[in-house]
């Protein structure tokens, strides 16, 4: 049975990234975008991360263009979007899709694992996926969850 790290990823510079990295971690995946009415919560995304990562908390940043068009550029330029206009120190990866026949293999796991309001495909950008640091698949949450409303849940997968 896969986990997070069995995957790969690709850095904005085409460097291919082993998930194998962050064995062990607690893991929330986010697909990203610059342009949309939920951009802000990077701002939260940010917060979680420097309140959980010494305890051994990852966010994984994902920007996707699928959505609207909302996120234009590159990967290297969402990344530089996310820094520059919220201060993001998580790691942000080349840009995905995360539906359709073309999905990042991670993505494909991610939503074979967990399904939400419309079965297995995302619905929309700041979809996010709580991985606990056994690799698995432990929540999925809509792009209207705001990143502050999981911090209980990240501290329990923390304490596991």
């Amino acid at each position: 049975m896969p986990t997070l790290t069995d995957f790969t990823a690709a850095t904005p510079t085409g460097e291919e990234k082993p998930l194998s990295e962050y064995a062990g971690k607690v893991v929330l995946v986010v697909n990203t975008a610059s342009q949309c009415g939920f951009t802000p919560q990077l701002e939260g995304l940010e917060k979680v991360y420097q309140d959980y990562r010494d305890q051994g908390l990852v966010v994984l940043g994902f920007p996707c263009d699928q959505f609207g068009h909302q996120a234009p550029g590159t990967g290297a330029e969402q990344g530089e979007f996310c820094q520059r206009n919220y201060g993001v120190s998580f790691p942000i990866f080349e840009k995905v899709e995360v539906n359709g026949p073309g999905a990042h293999p991670l993505y494909q796991w991610l939503r074979s694992e967990k399904s939400g309001l419309l079965g297995s495909k995302v619905k929309w950008n700041f979809t996010k996926f709580l991985v606990g640091r056994d690799g698995t698949v432990l929540k999925r949450y809509g792009s209207t969850t705001k990143p502050e409303k999981i911090a209980a849940d990240i501290e329990a997968a923390l304490a596991r």
